[in-house]
């Protein structure tokens, strides 16, 4: 049976979807007053420990239910915008966020020195050196985690989880915009276009887990780009994990059908794409099986409040979909629902 379209409200085009109010959600004054609520109930935990059920928002919670369902069921994103952050101390905005996180699904570690919840922010000079980088060319090679945490720019890709959450505390004095694309939109006009490449992504590309679990490009595995189970998509990319895997070594080089293939796909990631920009209090959620996401680059300020923070959290979601067999090679589990993704474990810091 030949390839067919993928229809749903998760197909969409950049200049459709920007001015649709469907991901577009606003706390209300009783929705802050029970977050203000449940933050006294929970100021004696760490962070860390703040479950949901330790941070009751029943109003709250059930406006985060409806996200959850149009993150799996929906176009794949939402953003709730409107918490006062100047108002709370780091530490309690961290009860907060994790609680919020909490109450949509699981968090999960995010390296393999066990945070669940990253600061992201450009880190300055040494962002190589501590989180990984390999001489390439003359010049280094930056993992994938490294290059977050810089101000340059970062390509259309996937998180290694179910759903990524960021919360804008501070922005940048320029740039720093969140560009998001439809993995979906992209598979239907790849078929429309070019069915042969299309069929290419279905197929093994070698991955690398440097910078993630591995300090080293040299730990590879394979996995397809496209993967389909249950009429629903998955999609994980990521070039970076690719052009480290090749630069390992360890397998051989890609072939020319399978260049032209990343070629076209960043190509029309570009093309659906459209540009989200996060304020100050605002919540981003995307659901990795169905969007790319990408960063333009920033530059910072000299004030606090123009040096660009966000607080990341990865979630394993309760309302999952299915994910294809092979797929554990990454995920772990690829059951709807399962506790899933994340970074395994070789050492453990508390921060």
């Amino acid at each position: 049976m030949g390839r067919r379209p993928l229809t749903g409200p998760f197909a969409w085009h950049g200049s459709e979807i920007a001015a649709d109010p469907r991901w577009r959600y606003a706390l209300s004054a009783e929705e802050i007053a029970e977050i203000d609520a449940a933050l006294q109930a929970v100021r004696n935990l760490d962070w860390r420990e703040v479950a949901a059920e330790a941070f009751p928002l029943p109003r709250l919670g059930a406006r985060l239910a409806a996200i959850a369902e149009e993150l799996e069921e929906g176009c794949g994103m939402a953003k709730l915008a409107g918490l006062p952050v100047e108002r709370y101390a780091p530490e309690d905005l961290r009860r907060i966020w994790f609680g919020i996180g909490s109450h949509l699904g699981r968090p999960v570690f995010q390296n393999r020195h066990g945070e669940l919840m990253r600061e992201i922010r450009d880190e300055g000079p040494g962002t190589g050196e501590r989180y990984g980088q390999v001489a390439a060319g003359g010049g280094a090679f930056l993992s994938s985690y490294a290059r977050t945490l810089t101000s340059g720019p970062l390509r259309f890709h996937t998180d290694r989880t179910d759903v990524v959450g960021l919360l804008c505390v501070h922005q940048a004095r320029s740039g720093g915009l969140s560009r998001l694309s439809s993995s979906v939109a992209i598979h239907n006009e790849m078929l429309r276009r070019r069915p042969d490449l299309l069929d290419v992504l279905f197929q093994d590309y070698p991955r690398s887990r440097f910078g993630e679990e591995a300090a080293t490009p040299d730990v590879v595995y394979a996995l397809p780009v496209f993967g389909l189970r249950g009429g629903k998509l998955t999609s994980h990319f990521s070039l970076t994990y690719i052009e480290a895997a090749e630069m390992s070594g360890r397998v051989p080089p890609l072939t020319a059908a399978q260049r032209e293939a990343l070629e076209m796909l960043l190509a029309l990631a570009d093309e659906l794409a459209f540009d989200m920009t996060l304020a100050p209090g605002d919540m981003q959620f995307l659901n990795n099986h169905v969007i790319y996401h990408a960063r333009t680059a920033f530059t910072d300020g000299a004030e606090e409040r123009e040096r660009r923070l966000l607080y990341r959290l990865w979630l394993s979601m309760p309302n999952s979909r299915p994910l294809p067999d092979g797929h554990e090679v990454l995920w772990g589990a690829t059951a709807a629902g399962a506790l899933r993704g994340g970074i395994g474990q070789v050492e453990m810091i508390q921060d």
